[in-house]
């Protein structure tokens, strides 16, 4: 199973979209190993957002995240990583695909609404940054064999 992180930004919170980002994911048959609601503090979303210091966007983004509360996720499954990515849509909402997150509910690019992990190593570094090994649950739903082969 592979694990990825989420997080639901400032504005998806503040326009009440968690539970309709929340339902898109489960229905995509993806399974919340961890989820809670949180402010990130700016030195969180420094070591979160390292991968981009120095770059113009920088100060942006670490403000924009640190603006409201967020919902941060572990979601876990069989391709979890792609199957995220492809339902949260392309960056700009602009150039998202119709029936994606961005593309439903998004406008701009720096109002896109959630965040996900863009690849396995990136996963392993983010997810830590957010939870304790022990606030990730491991279990199985009655539906799974419903899901995966």
């Amino acid at each position: 199973m592979e694990r990825t992180l989420v997080i639901l930004k400032p504005d998806a919170v503040q326009r009440g979209l968690i539970g309709p980002i929340v339902t898109r994911l489960e229905q995509r048959g993806l399974r919340f190993a961890a989820i809670k609601l949180m402010q990130i503090s700016p030195e969180l979303a420094a070591r979160h957002y390292a991968i981009h210091k120095g770059k113009p966007f920088y100060e942006g983004l670490v403000q924009f995240i640190t603006s409201g509360p967020v919902v941060v996720a572990v979601i876990e499954g069989k391709d979890a990583i792609n199957i995220v990515r492809k339902t949260m849509g392309a960056t700009s909402p602009a150039n998202a695909e119709p029936g994606t997150i961005r593309a439903d509910f998004g406008l701009e690019i720096g109002r896109n609404l959630v965040h996900g992990s863009d690849g396995p190593d990136t996963a392993a570094y983010e997810i830590p940054l957010f939870f304790a090994k022990k606030e990730i649950l491991t279990y199985e739903r009655a539906v799974d064999h419903w899901i995966h082969e």
